[in-house]
Parts: C-alpha cells; sequence; structure tokens
C-alpha cells in the first residue's frame, strides 16, 4: 500500500433529518442505521484501510464528538482525530487536514470522504479511487468523485464534464449545478454529460494548498499563519482562536466552483449519501407491500410503501398506513408522511425552541 496515500473523513454534522434517532449529542454518523452491526463511521473506515494505511486515515469532527471517534474507531490514534470547536462548513476543515498532513508528509495524496455515506459496490469505489489517486499524483488537478445518475433525481447536486475526450475516465469539469427542478435532471441525466456530485475528493495535498491560496486566501492565510503550531501542544488554542474568526463556506463553493483544474472521475458505486429516512428506504429490504422496517417485532397489517424504525425489544402493530415514517428513538416517537420527509428539520427547529435542547 501506498504510505503517502491518505483519508480525512468528515465527521462533523449533526443529521438532523434522520431526527429522532439522529440527535446533535449523537448524530448519524455514529448509529449503525441500516442495521448491519457497523455504524457508518465504522463502515467508512473500514472501508479507507483498503487505500491508505490506517496510521494515515484521520477524521475531522466536532469536539464534542471525539470520544464518540475513538470509541468507535478503536485502531485509530487520537492524534489523528481533529477536533473543530464550531461548525465552519466543508472548507476550513478541509484546510485544516491538509495543513496537518503537509506537515507530515508534503508528498500526500488525500481522499476526502463523508463519514456518512452508502457504498455497496466497495470494490469498485476502490478501483476507481486508486485511478484517481495516480491520476493526481502526476497532475496538478482537483477531482471529485461523480456518480453515473441512475435516475433524474432532484436531491443531489449535478456535475456538467467535457464528453468529447472518450479515452480517459477522467474529465474535465464545465460546470456545477446544486438541486436542479425535475425538468432540468431529466436534461441532464439524458445528456450523458453530468454526474452526481458525491462530495468525495481527490488531490495531491500540494495541489489542494495551491487552490486555497488562489482562491480562498483569507482562510488560507489563517492556516500559514499557525502551521508551526500544528502537531504540537499550541494546536488546540491555534484552531480555537482560527475557527473564532475563520468564515463558513464549502470546499465546493469556494474552491471547486472557481478552480480551473477541476475534474471529475465518475463510476457507479452503489452510492447514496443517506441524506433522508426516504433515502434509507431505498437500501432496505422492502416485504410484499413495499414496507421496510428495522426492528424485530413490528407488525404491520393494510399497510404499504412505510419504513418504520423500532428499538428491537419494542412490540409495534401498525395498521392503515400508506407512505409513512414511524420511528422511535431515545423516548421519542415521529410519525411523518414520506412525501413531506424535508419538514423534519423544521419540527427540530420548533422542538428547540418549545421544548428545549432535551429531545433533539
Amino acid at each position: 500500500m501506498n504510505k503517502n496515500n491518505y483519508c480525512v473523513i468528515m465527521a462533523g454534522g449533526i443529521g438532523s433529518r434522520f431526527w429522532p434517532m439522529s440527535r446533535t449529542s449523537y448524530p448519524k454518523q455514529f448509529i449503525d442505521i441500516l442495521g448491519t452491526g457497523r455504524t457508518l463511521i465504522q463502515q467508512t473506515y473500514d472501508r479507507l484501510q483498503r487505500i491508505a494505511p490506517k496510521e494515515n486515515i484521520l477524521v475531522v469532527t466536532n469536539e464534542d464528538y471525539r470520544e464518540l471517534v475513538l470509541q468507535q474507531c478503536e485502531e485509530m490514534n487520537p492524534s489523528q482525530v481533529l477536533c473543530e470547536p464550531t461548525r465552519r462548513n466543508t472548507a476550513p476543515c478541509i484546510a485544516y487536514a491538509s495543513y496537518k498532513i503537509k506537515a507530515l508528509n508534503p508528498d500526500a495524496n488525500v481522499l476526502v470522504a463523508p463519514a456518512d455515506h452508502l457504498i455497496l459496490k466497495e470494490d469498485k469505489f476502490i478501483e476507481s479511487v486508486n485511478v484517481a489517486l495516480d491520476y493526481v499524483s502526476n497532475n496538478d488537478a482537483l477531482l471529485t468523485l461523480g456518480i453515473e445518475p441512475s435516475r433524474p433525481d432532484t436531491g443531489y447536486g449535478y456535475i456538467q464534464f467535457d464528453s468529447t475526450d472518450k479515452k480517459s475516465r477522467v474529465k474535465k469539469v464545465k460546470t456545477f449545478t446544486e438541486k436542479p427542478n425535475i425538468e432540468l435532471a431529466k436534461q441532464f441525466v439524458e445528456s450523458g454529460e453530468f454526474s452526481w456530485n458525491s462530495g468525495m475528493f481527490i488531490w495531491s495535498n500540494k495541489s489542494i494548498l495551491k487552490a486555497f491560496e488562489n482562491n480562498l486566501s483569507e482562510v488560507n492565510s489563517l492556516f500559514v499563519d499557525g502551521f508551526s503550531k500544528l502537531n504540537t501542544p499550541d494546536e488546540e488554542n491555534f484552531i480555537k482562536d482560527t475557527y473564532a474568526v475563520c468564515k463558513s463556506i464549502s470546499i465546493d463553493y469556494g474552491i471547486m466552483e472557481k478552480a480551473p483544474n477541476v475534474y471529475v472521475i465518475s463510476a457507479d458505486i452503489g452510492w447514496s449519501d443517506l441524506g433522508t429516512w426516504g433515502s434509507i428506504y431505498t437500501h432496505l429490504k422492502h416485504d410484499e407491500n413495499l414496507n421496510a422496517t428495522i426492528g424485530k417485532n413490528v407488525m404491520m397489517y393494510e399497510s404499504q410503501n412505510c419504513i418504520v424504525s423500532m428499538p428491537k425489544e419494542k412490540l409495534v402493530v401498525l395498521q392503515g398506513l400508506d407512505g409513512y415514517i414511524v420511528v422511535e428513538s431515545n423516548n421519542t416517537l415521529l410519525i411523518c408522511k414520506k412525501e413531506d420527509e424535508q419538514k423534519i428539520k423544521e419540527f427540530v427547529t420548533d422542538i428547540r425552541i418549545e421544548k428545549g435542547e432535551k429531545f433533539v
């Protein structure tokens, strides 16, 4: 395995769309949300050990989740867990990890991946990442891992690429488009020139640091000024001071949509960002009435198209439901129409206002 390969796992999100199973104190990346026996971050950590030596895998997370990371990724050294004092979106997170890696290995090539994505075709994922790592080791390129779209989905961002080069799997990116309407999504898929944006990135560490310098100088300068403090006892205070003044901005908006050397490698890897209960539903086994259940004692009568998640010890009997999400967790019960699941974030906001932090 190449000792210059590094992986960065982004694990700082709060997963509010998976309430009540996901809570601020225990978000979805630390939950076995599919009932596989491994949490999402554990599955990600296992997968990435096929790409980089385990000592070259870093996790960037909120300082509130430091112990959860170390409990679930038992082989990880505490120095591999980079703690953010507050959330500042993906660009500061990646800048922190990139300068940390620069101090460890200036010749590093890096994969950046969220902690909470599902990848069913792991062999294809590994093969695609290795092709990408080989490319960025020989070219000044910022790669994003694109997903070959299987349908005109309005829940994902889209990447348009130059399709004239039929030989190379690595394509020059032309445009990024945030979640389109259904008519535009259909045009994208039919054109054959678009991939879904997975939020996974591959680059040499030198290339991403140069991109920060050229496109996000206000973020970059903060980390340059304190570079000598990384991997020393002064690192924690430096990061707290830095995040207090650092702008909140995504890597997509801050760099990927501006840099001239952005490429995409597309693949069918059985991917889902598991962003909603509806996305979970598509990956669970369905009964003859298209109900998907998590829990050993769920009984369904005259019900169809539902997703039900219950504690394994609880007996639940449901009758007459069509297209509902039914979830019990943390002494809280949610019953919501599947078509209205985007309202769950609104529910959480209202609960925080009316009931305080106890239930969120």
